[in-house]
């Protein structure tokens, strides 16, 4: 049976959530340039989309050139899968310590007379 005639009610949540980082990748990946690589266009456009709430929640507010640099590690001004995922690992991990962090400001509010 190959992948892709697999129903996706066999998918776990997380091969859910990995599908549709692939697919939104290749949303804005097709647009122009490469089909396989983001463009700086494109990019800008992925996280004005797409990351808009969460890039947020990223302390040092980086601007796209300066995101775009840091992705790009091979220089070829283009923005592989890979590279991709770099960012939303780095966005994913910032977003997951603000929850704590909201989180944690609930409780002080919630529990001022505990320990």
């Amino acid at each position: 049976m190959s992948k892709s005639s697999q129903s996706h009610e066999q998918l776990s949540e997380l091969e859910k959530a990995m599908d549709v980082i692939i697919d939104v990748f290749h949303q804005y990946s097709r647009r122009e340039g490469d089909r396989d690589t983001l463009t700086k266009k494109e990019m800008k456009l992925l996280i004005d989309k797409q990351l808009a709430n969460y890039l947020k929640h990223v302390k040092n507010k980086a601007t796209i050139d300066e995101i775009f640099k840091d992705l790009d590690v091979n220089k070829d001004a283009q923005i592989s899968f890979c590279e991709t995922m770099l960012l939303i690992v780095r966005v994913t991990i910032a977003t997951h310590e603000h929850l704590h962090e909201v989180e944690d400001q609930q409780h002080q509010h919630q529990h001022h007379h505990h320990h």
